[in-house]
């Protein structure tokens, strides 16, 4: 038996929002790996083994997986949303490069998901309508000194920016750290969005001028959005609309 390697993503939360083409490799798949919640979502039939692990053994889950394909099975490495977005298809890749020569000749799939950047746009409108970068706010995996750098560059360049990871328990000052950042550099009072569990049920959007955010604002479960010096805000009755232009005047 031929065994694959496929690295999905889940999308941002709502089950409607994963692809048919995950939906169809889930429904071939006789293993599953990922972090523990992420595994929680995939629902047990015969056939099938679950591998949940913690969220900081990236490589040791890759190695594993990349294991049971060499030996035949049919693997499927879930993400939230997009898996080549800050999720799992850069550390298989990386445990390719560094590991068994013989697991370059596999199968290995990268298939798309929605990302929660891009769910939190859609949920307020077009905020990322036009040039935008997306940054970890995380420092677990570089130092916090190249994340202000490019925070300061990135407003400098005036890009809309989404940030993932804003702030945890064990590091809750990142974000406190970044909103100064910006406050700095930026010179204007741009919207910045915060959508926490966005496209589940308890979804919540909240729209703050940058000069009146706090860091108690976000958590691990929010996504954050920055427009940029171009973005407006469409007053009408119930949630406002937020938008970039596509154009810039020249």
């Amino acid at each position: 038996m031929s065994g694959w390697l496929a690295i999905v993503g889940l999308g941002p939360g709502d089950d409607a929002l994963v692809t048919p083409e995950v939906d169809g490799v889930l429904a071939e798949a006789t293993d599953v790996v990922g972090y523990i919640p992420y595994v929680a979502r995939i629902a047990p039939r015969d056939g099938l083994t679950l591998h949940a692990s913690d969220n900081r053994v990236e490589i040791d889950r890759s190695r594993h997986a990349l294991e049971m394909a060499s030996q035949g099975r049919r693997v499927v490495v879930v993400s939230s949303g997009d898996p080549g977005v800050f999720a799992m298809a850069a550390a298989v890749l990386e445990a390719v490069e560094h590991g068994d020569a013989a697991w370059r000749d596999l199968d290995i799939r990268v298939l798309p998901g929605i990302t929660a950047m891009l769910a939190a746009a859609a949920a307020c409108g077009a905020p990322l309508g036009h040039d935008f970068c997306a940054i970890n706010l995380s420092d677990n995996m570089k130092p916090w000194a190249l994340i202000e750098k490019r925070l300061r560059l990135a407003a400098e360049a005036d890009f809309a920016m989404a940030f993932y990871n804003p702030r945890s328990k064990s590091r809750p000052e990142g974000f406190g750290k970044a909103v100064k950042a910006l406050q700095e550099a930026c010179g204007d009072d741009r919207p910045m969005i915060f959508a926490r569990n966005v496209s589940r049920p308890d979804q919540s959007i909240r729209i703050v001028p940058l000069s009146q955010v706090t860091e108690d604002m976000a958590d691990m479960r929010t996504v954050v959005l920055l427009g940029s010096s171009r973005t407006r805000i469409i007053a009408r009755d119930g949630a406002p609309l937020v938008y970039t232009p596509r154009s810039v005047d020249q």
